[in-house]
């Protein structure tokens, strides 16, 4: 056979739709890898975070700081640093342990009390290991006083925070259901560190003011 008979095989080019079905097929499993191991968004439905984030920040988190969580699998891997006092976390709430999985919620709240730290309310002063413990983002818009007996929001007894847990509360002091009222933060529970808003939208202004400008892009501290 002469070498002008060789004939090399075409490539047959795929139908239109094929290829554009296994690019959105490659999408969405990137997406899901992201979702699940990087970077989730989340959005404040409720105030307990004011001044820090409010209703309609939109906000990312950062879900490999604290150590990646493969689904079904207990632990953390690549951890790079763990929970910190100050830390802003999205967390599965505890009192859902047990439903299914389309009626558990997230929270957001401010890591307040660490594995084996003391945390006591007095007077709506948070103590730290017998410490006062105040940060610039905590506000107070009940001038009100919940007496001992009547509530854990202004009083509460010191309590020791549990091994491999988190005593949280929210930066609207008066108005978060937090740490005070149903108990600690399991570690497995933390699905991450909140890092910045990306977009702000206040369904109760007027049309031109409806996006918070001032707030896109800014870090949460």
């Amino acid at each position: 056979m002469s070498k002008s008979e060789i004939s090399t095989p075409t490539a047959v080019k795929k139908p239109w739709y094929r290829e554009y079905a296994e690019a959105l097929f490659v999408a969405a499993i990137l997406a899901l890898i992201i979702r699940t191991f990087v970077v989730q968004a989340f959005k404040i439905p409720s105030g307990s975070m004011e001044d820090t984030l409010l209703i309609g920040d939109h906000l990312l988190v950062n879900k490999f700081l604290y150590g990646v969580q493969v689904p079904f699998v207990d632990g953390r891997y690549l951890t790079i640093r763990h929970p910190e006092r100050g830390d802003v976390i999205v967390f599965e709430f505890p009192e859902d342990e047990g439903k299914n999985f389309f009626q558990r919620r997230d929270f957001i709240k401010r890591i307040v009390g660490l594995p084996g730290d003391t945390v006591e309310v007095l007077d709506k002063k948070v103590l730290v290991n017998g410490e006062p413990y105040q940060i610039p983002q905590e506000i107070h818009k009940e001038n009100n006083i919940v007496a001992p007996g009547f509530g854990p929001r202004d009083f509460m007894p010191a309590i020791e925070v549990p091994e491999g847990h988190y005593f949280v509360m929210g930066d609207n002091r008066d108005r978060s259901y937090d740490s005070r009222f149903w108990g600690f933060v399991e570690e497995s529970k933390i699905k991450g560190l909140a890092f910045i808003k990306y977009w702000s939208w206040d369904s109760q202004a007027s049309w031109l003011k409806k996006i918070r400008w001032n707030r896109l892009g800014r870090p949460i501290e």
